[in-house]
């Protein structure tokens, strides 16, 4: 898990492992001197000592790590398996499952089921993410890839980075937003650090979004992402005035309720990569869950 944070004028100017340790009181100051000392928190992208003072508009990011005392366990979890190979994994991630471990949720999650399935998977010791090169939220659904062995886990990584690998989504939001090519930047909210929020300081964020069907209150879109921010689709649709139906922190929460939904109708459909290995062109697609057909049928 990854957070991130601007030092504003409202925040005291202390040592960073102090200013952290209050910003985030559920963690102790010395796990943040642990993380500090590893390289997990940098201020402007560079490295820090933990005594280290921030300045105004200095950007903090922190890159939480398992403790090494923390066993990271395999679960026999059931996985929905897209396509398999000796090098890839990819599965059709059902809403609730979390990625991998982190902060409140240590267990079943993704990476435990990919261990006791992966039997042989390569992992370092305190690496709570083996095999991970992309991540979903929470309470997204869809095509999730993950790496089986070291060199397929550098090149999908590099292919992530160098944008390579074509994203298609599926979502239903309310109203109806014109078809565009969103590119507006995403940071960490300044108040609830649980969310993000649409700040001309955050990092670059590319969104394409196509009305397919519009039944005069909700639309189907068809979403392609060309970044991979936190939240990404969800906050450019809220700032659309579009929130994903079902999403309990951007979306509308009265119209939430009165459909009985809770959780964002949004499918992560189709993933188009280079196999790593074997550099031939791939396409994985995940069928849509029940609730979303269910939804899918008002159009």
């Amino acid at each position: 898990m990854t957070d991130n944070f601007l030092i504003t004028d409202n925040i005291e100017l202390t040592r960073i492992d102090k200013l952290i340790s209050k910003q985030f009181e559920a963690k102790s100051r010395t796990y943040f001197q642990y993380l500090i000392e590893n390289g997990c928190v940098l201020v402007n992208s560079k490295k820090v000592k933990k005594s280290f003072i921030p300045k105004i508009n200095d950007e903090i990011e922190i890159y939480f790590q398992a403790l090494p005392d923390i066993d990271l366990k395999a679960e026999d979890i059931p996985l929905d398996i897209l396509y398999e190979d000796d090098d890839i994994l990819a599965i059709n991630k059902p809403a609730g499952m979390v990625v991998h471990p982190g902060a409140g949720n240590w267990s079943n999650t993704f990476v435990n089921a990919l261990l006791f399935y992966c039997k042989d998977l390569i992992r370092k010791s305190d690496d709570i993410r083996p095999g991970i090169v992309h991540r979903l939220d929470k309470d997204t659904s869809g095509v999730l890839l993950a790496a089986k062995t070291q060199k397929a886990h550098q090149k999908l990584i590099e292919q992530f980075k160098n944008r390579k690998i074509f994203k298609k989504y599926l979502a239903i939001c309310l109203n109806k937003p014109q078809d565009q090519e969103i590119s507006i930047p995403i940071a960490r909210h300044p108040v609830n650090r649980k969310k993000m929020a649409v700040n001309e300081n955050g990092k670059e964020a590319i969104t394409q979004i196509k009305t397919l069907q519009y039944n005069e209150k909700f639309s189907l879109l068809e979403v392609f992402i060309k970044t991979g921010r936190t939240h990404q689709i969800r906050v450019h649709l809220k700032h659309l005035n579009c929130p994903i139906l079902g999403d309990e922190v951007y979306g509308n929460k009265s119209i939430n309720s009165h459909f009985k939904i809770n959780r964002q109708l949004l499918h992560a459909q189709i993933l188009e990569l280079t196999h790593p290995i074997t550099d031939k062109p791939l396409k994985i697609e995940a069928p849509l869950p029940e609730d979303f057909k269910k939804f899918k049928k008002m159009f």
